[in-house]
């Protein structure tokens, strides 16, 4: 399955349409968790949109399949 590039509020809302909840903000990096699954998750809060790669790495960190995540976008 093949990633699109979105932005980073899109994928926020994603995250917390996944139980995720924002706890902190560093600089432009936004700190994420699940508490149920004790996962933490950064997402780059900048001005242009999140490539594939990257994308993928937030994905491996939230724990969801590529599918999941796309389902909640």
């Amino acid at each position: 399955m093949r990633l699109p590039s979105v932005r980073p509020r899109e994928v926020v809302r994603a995250l917390e349409r996944a139980g995720f909840a924002q706890y902190r903000q560093t600089g432009s990096h936004l700190i994420m968790v699940h508490r149920g699954r004790k996962k933490i998750v950064t997402v780059p809060m900048h001005a242009r949109e999140i490539k594939r790669g990257l994308l993928s790495g937030i994905i491996k960190q939230s724990g969801l399949s590529q599918r999941e995540f796309a389902e909640l976008l």
